[in-house]
């Protein structure tokens, strides 16, 4: 159990649960208004520490530079939210609800505390006469997060081409060679009057379209890394401590 002499080393410091991994930070200290030992801590939690949960510290321990709760992270940052900021003390209810969450026996819990308010007031009220003065600190990162994607997708368009190539075909000419000396053995030959036939093939060429596929590049997706500036804004809240002085006619004067 925690002492009040050890309150100094508990607050603004790291709270473990029961497998020793750390919940949050130590915020406040909360003492019972009846037997005036430890009763409560407040963890901060969540990102960047702007939630406050609050887990019994009647069986808590100090190890080396952390206090343990025998509580599971879970458990404490699913504690029922409680205004802490409510003159620093916890309503009747606000304990009930705590009690449950914990399975603590809130009859038991009242009887040992021999009072019927079961209230808690914060330990900066009560500790040594002196406060301690707060503020939370705004501390901004950066998470990683899809935000979208690409892809390669290939298809086939049919574009119209033009070539001119050239082509040739053959033509029946007909020769006429006069009767002379020379070749006169060559055309006596043969029947004096006949009739005859003599075929001759003709060719011609034609245009042939032959497609083929060819490889002309490779595409590929990559990525970069761009930065920029973006701003963001967010709201800290600041404790202030101000003094109240009486003079000998009961006026109450304000300093900070």
């Amino acid at each position: 159990m925690i002492n009040r002499e050890q309150i100094p080393t508990v607050l603004d410091h790291p709270v473990h649960d029961a497998r020793g991994d750390k919940i949050g930070d130590a915020r406040h200290v909360f003492f019972d208004d009846v037997t005036g030992e430890p009763e409560w801590v407040s963890v901060r939690t969540g990102l960047f520490g702007t939630s406050e949960s609050f887990v019994p510290i009647h069986d808590a321990a100090l190890v080396e530079d952390h206090l343990e709760v025998p509580y599971a992270k879970d458990q404490v940052k699913d504690a029922p939210n409680v205004d802490v900021d409510s003159g620093g003390h916890l309503s009747e209810h606000e304990e009930q609800r705590l009690y449950q969450h914990y399975g603590i026996d809130w009859d038991a819990a009242w009887q040992d505390s021999q009072a019927g308010t079961g209230r808690a007031t914060d330990a900066m009220d009560t500790a040594e006469g002196a406060m301690t003065r707060s503020e939370e600190e705004m501390h901004v990162g950066v998470e990683r997060r899809e935000a979208g994607r690409a892809r390669l997708r290939k298809y086939i368009v049919t574009e119209e081409q033009q070539y001119t190539v050239p082509v040739r075909h053959e033509e029946v000419r007909v020769e006429r060679e006069p009767i002379t000396d020379a070749n006169r053995d060559r055309a006596m030959t043969g029947p004096d009057i006949t009739e005859a036939e003599h075929d001759v093939t003709l060719f011609e060429e034609e245009a042939v379209v032959e497609t083929r596929a060819v490889p002309k590049e490779r595409v590929r997706l990559t990525t970069e890394e761009v930065t920029e500036e973006e701003t963001v804004t967010g709201q800290v809240r600041k404790e202030r401590i101000e003094a109240e002085q009486a003079d000998e006619h009961g006026d109450r004067r304000r300093g900070h």
